[in-house]
C-alpha cells in the first residue's frame, strides 16, 4: 500500500486561467522529457496485443492535451502493426500539433467518460487517471466495460514519500537542463525559466500533486470491482523498466 493517501489537491494545469505562456512553458517541458527519455515505449508489445484481440488498428487517446507520448510511441507501436493508428481527444482539444504519421487530433471536445459512440477501437490514455476524481473514473470505465472495448490507462507518478523527495530534490534542476533542448527557443521560457523560475516552480508544484493524486494498484482494484459484466477482465500492477515504474490498469472484454 501507499505511504501517503490520495489528495485531489489544487494542479495549476487544470486551471482555465493559467497565463498561456506559463501553460505552454510547463507544457513544453513535459513534451520534451516524454520525447528524451521514452517511458512508455515499452508498452507499445501490450497495445499492439490489445489491437490484434480487438481486431481494429485504431486507438482513441483520451485526455490527450497536446499529444502526450504518440510522438515517440506510435512509429514503436508501427514496427509491430504496421497499420496502428491513433485518434487524439480532449475535453479542451490542441489543435494543430505537430503528430507523427497515423496520428490524427480530434478538434472537437470529447468527455472521457461520455466517448461519442462513433469512436470506435481501443482505448487509451496516459497520465490522465489522475487529473480525475474516483466517481468519474469509475464513470469512464463503465463506459468502457458498457461498450465492451479494450481500455488501457498508464501513469509514471507514484504516490510515496521516496518518488515526491525525488521530485523536490530534482525536478527544478531538471527543467534548467531540459530547456535548452526546447524548439522553438522563445525569449519569455528563459526569462521565466531562469531570471524569474516560475515555470520551474509550477512544474514541481503540479508534480507534487500529480504524485499526490496518484492511483496505486490498490485504489485501482477497487475502483473496478463489479466491473466485470460479460466477462470483462481487468489487470492492474506496476510494470518497471529503465530505471522507471508505470502503474497501469488494463481491461479486457471477453469473447
Amino acid at each position: 500500500m501507499p505511504f501517503l493517501p490520495r489528495l485531489h489537491l489544487f494542479e495549476f494545469l487544470d486551471q482555465s486561467w493559467l497565463p498561456a505562456p506559463l501553460r505552454r512553458g510547463e507544457v513544453d517541458y513535459l513534451h520534451v522529457v516524454l520525447d528524451k527519455t521514452r517511458p512508455y515505449d515499452g508498452m507499445a508489445t501490450q497495445l499492439a496485443a490489445l489491437l490484434r484481440m480487438a481486431g481494429t488498428n485504431q486507438i482513441v487517446d483520451l485526455c490527450s492535451g497536446t499529444g502526450g507520448p504518440w510522438r515517440t510511441l506510435l512509429p514503436v507501436l508501427q514496427k509491430q502493426n504496421a497499420e496502428a493508428e491513433v485518434l487524439l481527444t480532449d475535453l479542451h482539444p490542441t489543435p494543430g500539433l505537430e503528430l507523427p504519421p497515423g496520428a490524427h487530433y480530434r478538434d472537437t471536445p470529447v468527455d472521457a467518460t461520455r466517448v461519442p459512440e462513433e469512436l470506435t477501437g481501443v482505448r487509451t490514455l496516459f497520465e490522465g487517471l489522475h487529473h480525475l476524481r474516483p466517481a468519474q473514473v469509475r464513470a469512464l470505465l463503465e463506459d468502457a466495460v458498457a461498450r465492451r472495448v479494450p481500455f488501457a490507462a498508464f501513469e509514471l507518478t507514484q504516490r510515496s514519500p521516496l518518488y515526491i523527495l525525488f521530485q523536490l530534490l530534482l525536478v527544478i534542476p531538471l527543467v534548467w537542463g531540459f530547456t535548452p533542448l526546447i524548439r522553438p527557443r522563445r525569449w519569455w521560457r528563459w526569462l521565466l525559466t531562469y531570471l524569474v523560475p516560475i515555470i520551474p516552480l509550477l512544474v514541481l508544484w503540479d508534480g507534487v500533486v500529480s504524485s499526490l493524486r496518484t492511483y496505486a494498484p490498490e485504489d485501482l482494484e477497487k475502483l473496478t470491482a463489479g466491473l466485470d459484466a460479460n466477462g470483462y477482465t481487468w489487470h492492474t500492477g506496476v510494470h518497471r523498466a529503465r530505471g522507471m515504474a508505470i502503474t497501469y490498469l488494463i481491461g479486457q472484454p471477453g469473447e
